[in-house]
Formats: structure tokens, sequence, C-alpha cells
């Protein structure tokens, strides 16, 4: 898109204009909540790199005297590899609406393109989870992308295979409900009951982090059940609440959305807990977002129309290897 005076006469009029797109770029939510790990991806180190699980027997065995000790089973899980990819944006302003805008400072927010980068990461790594019922998504750009777990099946399903044994396991709460202190207590049994190793052990990963989206509803009721200092449900000042200070709340706002960013209300009751320590989710930077600027004379001028180009590069990619590590309920009701 090219600035200029015929599509944004308001620029060199003598009147005072909010331009939206050039507020501050939204928090990095989901990039800071603790889901992902971030992994740092040199150059000239190839456009792939894979992610394994490996497991290791959890007990020790008896020893009898004299005898040898055995070994350990090691069983590696299942493997996903993730694959870089660039996004860009880039806006033209012209010599007209340079030198003759009466607002500098909205033309400065204008060309802060870096928080659009920034948006469309966030966008990226929310819709890992907001489409985690499903293997694969099409995005706003029109490509079909790939967000199954190392076993292919997607991030969140009922029957997760495990590779040194038979069994299975699931991270979808029964019933999907809405956020409760029941259904919390539920979600908390899932975490007992289902977070296995490759070997079909019980782990005990601390669950630490409890997401949702930015419903009001939901927002509000998490809160109440964390941050009050008695049990919401308590008739009796002083009791104590069981789950203060037990898990940090992410708010989401962008699971709630379709492809192309839209709001999604048949996500908004969206809701799990996770582990950071555990998390088995990573995102791999190779291009931090930076912003391309243009200077009188480079290759940033056109030289025919003297408009002024600038644009914004980054360049990532993201990928889950395994799902023992998230729980999650749609809050939809379903079964």
């Amino acid at each position: 898109m090219e600035l200029n005076i015929s599509n944004l006469s308001d620029f060199v009029k003598n009147a005072k204009i909010l331009f939206l797109k050039g507020l501050d770029s939204i928090p990095m939510t989901v990039r800071n909540s603790g889901l992902f790990r971030m992994d740092p991806i040199a150059k000239n180190s190839g456009n792939t790199k894979e992610y394994s699980e490996i497991d290791v027997q959890q007990y020790a065995r008896r020893k009898g005297q004299s005898a040898q000790a055995e070994r350990a089973t090691v069983v590696q899980g299942y493997s996903k590899i993730g694959t870089l990819y660039r996004v860009a944006l880039d806006i033209g302003i012209s010599y007209e609406m340079r030198s003759q805008n009466k607002y500098p400072e909205v033309v400065a927010k204008l060309t802060n393109l870096g928080a659009q980068a920034s948006r469309r990461l966030e966008l990226d790594l929310s819709h890992r989870i907001g489409f985690g019922s499903a293997t694969t998504y099409t995005d706003m750009d029109g490509q079909t992308v790939d967000i199954s777990v190392g076993d292919e099946l997607a991030l969140f399903s009922t029957v997760h295979e495990l590779k040194g044994t038979t069994g299975t396991f699931r991270n979808i709460l029964a019933n999907n409900p809405q956020f409760s202190k029941g259904s919390l207590e539920g979600m908390e049994k899932l975490v007992v009951e289902e977070t296995l190793n490759q070997m079909g052990e019980k782990l005990t990963l601390s669950h630490d982090i409890l997401f949702s989206t930015d419903d009001p509803n939901t927002v509000n009721t998490i809160r109440e059940h964390l941050r009050s200092t008695a049990s919401p449900d308590a008739t009796n000042s002083g009791v104590v609440n069981v789950n203060a200070g037990k898990f940090k709340h992410v708010i989401l706002p962008l699971i709630a959305t379709d492809a192309a960013g839209a709001v999604d209300s048949d996500k908004a009751k969206f809701w799990g807990i996770a582990s950071s320590m555990g998390s088995q989710a990573f995102l791999g930077m190779a291009e931090e977002p930076r912003l391309k600027s243009p200077a009188e004379g480079n290759n940033g001028e056109e030289f025919s129309t003297d408009d002024w180009n600038f644009g914004v590069r980054a360049g990532w990619f993201i990928v889950i290897a395994g799902a023992n590590w998230i729980k999650v309920s749609y809050g939809d009701g379903t079964a």
C-alpha cells in the first residue's frame, strides 16, 4: 500500500487524527507464557530442526549380591521436524506525505511495522493451541499448516499413542466443561491419571500454567478461584483457598480467532493447564522481527516516484513434539 495525499488526505489537513495501525503492539502473551520453549536458530544451520521425546524408566531395580545391575530401559518417543518460514509486509510513503504532512509523529507510528510481525507470531502461536483439535489448518495466506504432534495425531486427543507400550493417554477433559471449581479438580485428576511417559509409567509433572481465552466470564471466574483469600464457595470467612498460588493464569486472547484473526465465538470458553517444565512445544527463531527503513538515495527510495518503502521481516518455525504436558477443555460441553 502507498500512503499519499489522495488516499489519506487527513494527514495534510490541520486535523487531529488517530491511526490505529500505529498503536503499540500487543503484548507477546503467548511467546512469554511458558507454553513454548525458545530455541534460537543460528544462520547457516539449515531450514529444519528435529525434536524428539526420550524417556528413561522411572524406577531403579533390585540388585542381588554380586549380581549385575539391570540396564535402564530407554525409549525414544515420537519426533517432529520444524521448518522455517518468513513473514513480511511493506508500505510506501510518498514524497508529498513526508514533506507536507503536519503530524510527523503519526507517520513515525505508522512506519513502526515491527508490530505487524510480532502480532503474526502471536497469532501463529495461538493457533497451535486454538486449532489443537485438528492435525492441519489453512492459515490466512492459504497455506496448509501441519500442526500434528509426533504421533501424527492432533495436539489434543483422547488416544495419544505410546512408543514403549500398547497403552494410550488422553489430554482432553471429558465433556469439555466450562471453567469452575469442579472442572478444575477434574482437570487436575486428568493430570494425575493421564500424564505418562513412553513406557506407560505415571509422571509427576507439575502443571503450573492455567491458560484461557479473554472471555470475561471465564477470566473472572478463574481469578475468583485463584486469587480469593477464601474459597469462593465458603460460607465462613478465613477459609483457606487451596488454589491460591498454585497456577500462573495466562490470558491468550488470540486463541478464540479464526485463521484470519477474526473472532471465533465457538472457542470463547477454551481453557486448560500445562507444564512449563515439561513443555514439548518449541519456537525456533531464525530472524527476530526487524524494520527495513529507507533513506534518500538508497534502494528504499523509488527513483521515478520518490516514494520511500518501509518493510518488516521475520522468520521462525513452531513445532510440538509431544502432548503429555498440556491438558485442555474446549468449554463447549461436547462429549
